[in-house]
């Protein structure tokens, strides 16, 4: 589809912010990518806020009181769009959302784009798969941004096409490192390494690894400290284990950093950590490669299909913190691999910007509308 195109009408349904997260900001980002294209796009938010405001408080009335607004809105966008474009994701989110989503416009025969997401695929579909394939079914197409992903459905026997992540590399700036001299000066980043963590505060992105293994970086590098954005309800916890390990003058929690302060935060870094333990195309990952930060993370889920080890990433086991301080070690140990690591990492995260991911999102609509 060309820019001299006539605009599709584009039903958009997805989470949006706040809170900020991966699904959620790609949501926000794809509708105004589309508008700027000079796409019409009707936007179905599935995190509406609740109305009246109490409602929220109610855990069985809340689900009620979001579903029927929910529905409604479903079908009026359905009966004036040419494609519905759901932004999909695993568990509650795919029955109360997703699901809903892909049937109404089934029903008035409207051509739907499933674009699924999150790195809990395998295991939900492994018990819930006889409820999810029904749906599928129902589905037009499906994308998905990643190998990983396309692999599972692949086990499930699902046919699915790439169409990976956008990442504005125009928000970031890339602070190349050398081997001959450190990110803010010669010496730098050996004298005062500064580590940082970039995701929500949540049990699966196993947050208590990273600041466990500043004790073993700290070991070598007495000046190592660690910053980490994010917010959610593992925050507590890891605020009484920092005290534990008396790390409270060196790990900082800002809590959830804005898109415009983000990349801030990267042009301080010499290394972003991301120790999760499920995992999909963690957009925090590519906004470090954008930056130029070496990426020390977790070998989990889709991750590999990511990154390369040694070449755009260090990859390290997950749930070990002497794994990831060793990596994040030989990566302060050596300026040759970090140079390799920024150099390569930068190159890698062209393909996704979107003028790379924009021809082949539109050769599925424009797929869509053959008869």
């Amino acid at each position: 589809m060309s820019q001299s195109s006539p605009s599709l009408r584009i039903g958009l349904v997805g989470p949006l912010p706040p809170p900020p997260g991966g699904i959620a900001n790609q949501t926000r980002q794809l509708a105004r990518l589309l508008e700027e294209d000079g796409q019409s796009v009707h936007l179905v938010p599935t995190n509406a806020p609740y109305r009246p405001d109490w409602v929220g408080r109610i855990r069985g009335l809340r689900a009620l009181f979001r579903l029927v607004p929910y529905l409604v809105q479903l079908w009026r966008m359905s009966g004036r769009v040419d494609v519905v474009h759901v932004m999909a994701n695993s568990g509650w989110a795919w029955h109360l959302f997703a699901a809903p989503a892909i049937w109404v416009a089934s029903f008035r025969r409207v051509p739907v784009v499933v674009n699924y997401r999150g790195g809990g695929a395998l295991k939900f579909f492994q018990r819930a798969w006889r409820w999810v394939e029904p749906s599928m079914r129902r589905s037009t197409r499906v994308i998905v941004p990643s190998g990983f992903l396309q692999d599972i459905f692949q086990h499930f026997g699902k046919r699915v096409s790439i169409v990976p992540n956008v990442v504005d590399l125009s928000r970031f700036n890339p602070q190349v490192t050398s081997a001959a001299g450190a990110r803010a000066g010669e010496g730098a980043v050996e004298a005062r390494p500064h580590l940082i963590v970039t995701r929500n505060l949540e049990d699966i992105y196993d947050n208590a690894t990273a600041i466990r293994a500043l004790v073993f970086i700290r070991a070598r590098y007495p000046m190592a400290h660690l910053t980490i954005a994010g917010d959610g309800p593992e925050r507590p916890a890891l605020e009484a284990l920092v005290q534990e390990l008396g790390l409270i003058p060196w790990v900082r929690f800002t809590g959830r950093l804005d898109g415009a302060e983000l990349p801030g935060l990267y042009e301080q870094a010499d290394i972003m950590l991301n120790p999760s333990l499920t995992d999909n195309t963690p957009n925090s990952v590519l906004e470090a490669l954008a930056s130029g930060v070496p990426v020390v993370s977790t070998d989990v889920g889709g991750v590999p299909y990511l990154v390369e080890h040694g070449r755009t990433a260090w990859l390290v086991p997950p749930g070990s913190p002497e794994a990831m301080a060793k990596g994040v070690l030989q990566v302060l140990d050596d300026g040759g691999l970090r140079d390799e690591l920024t150099r390569a990492g930068l190159e890698e995260v062209k393909r996704f910007q979107w003028e790379h991911v924009r021809p082949l999102l539109y050769t599925t609509y424009e797929e869509l509308m053959m008869p």
